[in-house]
């Protein structure tokens, strides 16, 4: 189940980046799926167990600062990511997360962590400069895209900190339930919804790259990242937490960079150099090693 999770968000990275492609602005595709994901959580939780809904003054804002800066930021800072750089890089850089979550134990919480940390630290730091190719002395990757791309990771660390803290007394659906729709009440916020370029939605997209002769609605290309890059692998990787650990599924859950540079590939056409690929494999191994020093 996380394996396939993995899977479904890999393929939803070239989907997204389809979506962006045909002119959907970064901050208006998270509002959309803030919004698909918040209205199908909620629906299924009132129809099965609507007492999971329930919320408590101590658990509101903490549920307001993972819905509005951990989840709505972390696909935010993404689809900035994606639309600049090769989606496999991009996950890459993302899923470092769990590194800065085990520096903040360390310095901050003052927490014991395993002295692998720091090995898996170097690792990622190596990794990371072939990637950019800066052994070389230059990078053709977009400086903002990296940037992005990073931002996304301190999202993801913060919003993996917040649900921590708060699933101690509340299960993982509901809680990306609650996320969700308090991501959407922030892009409703920031980008009403009256100003929405519905346009962008209604028109066909070329599905781009070996592609690009295909095309498909807008919409349904959005429909695909709510039902089947969003809620579905939300549900696997939940449901995966009941047989495996934590750590477990979320090595597991590195798969998704890999099936994402390889959608890129595919699909995209977007191909990366021997020392790039070199570099990925470098920070896989260092975000391992960041999963397992919990």
């Amino acid at each position: 189940m996380a394996a396939v999770a993995a899977v479904l968000w890999g393929v939803n990275g070239g989907v997204s980046k389809t979506i962006l492609t045909a002119g959907v602005p970064s901050d208006r595709l998270a509002q959309v799926r803030s919004l698909g994901a918040a209205l199908g959580l909620v629906a299924l939780l009132a129809i099965a167990a609507p007492e999971r809904l329930r919320l408590t003054k101590r658990e509101l804002p903490y549920l307001l600062a993972f819905g509005m800066g951990g989840l709505a930021f972390v696909q935010f800072f993404y689809f900035l990511a994606i639309h600049r750089l090769a989606i496999g890089i991009a996950l890459l850089v993302e899923y470092l997360a769990p590194l800065l979550v085990a520096l903040w134990a360390r310095f901050v919480q003052h927490a014991v962590v395993r002295r692998r940390i720091w090995v898996a630290l170097a690792l990622a730091l190596v990794g990371l400069a072939l990637i950019v190719d800066a052994v070389g002395g230059g990078t053709s990757l977009s400086t903002a895209g990296l940037a992005f791309a990073l931002a996304g990771a301190f999202a993801y660390a913060l919003y993996v900190l917040l649900a921590e803290h708060v699933v101690g007394g509340r299960d993982a659906v509901s809680l990306l339930a609650w996320g969700f729709l308090f991501a959407s009440v922030f892009w409703a916020a920031a980008a009403p919804w009256w100003s929405f370029p519905v346009h962008t939605l209604t028109a066909d997209a070329s599905l781009g790259g070996r592609l690009a002769a295909q095309h498909a609605p807008v919409w349904l290309l959005a429909l695909w990242m709510v039902v089947l890059g969003t809620i579905v692998p939300f549900f696997l990787l939940v449901n995966a937490l009941r047989h495996v650990s934590a750590t477990t599924a979320g090595i597991v859950a590195m798969l998704e960079p890999v099936v994402g540079a390889a959608v890129g590939w595919v699909w995209l056409g977007e191909a990366l150099g021997g020392v790039q690929l070199a570099g990925a494999a470098v920070v896989l191994a260092a975000i391992a090693l960041a999963q397992t020093a919990r």
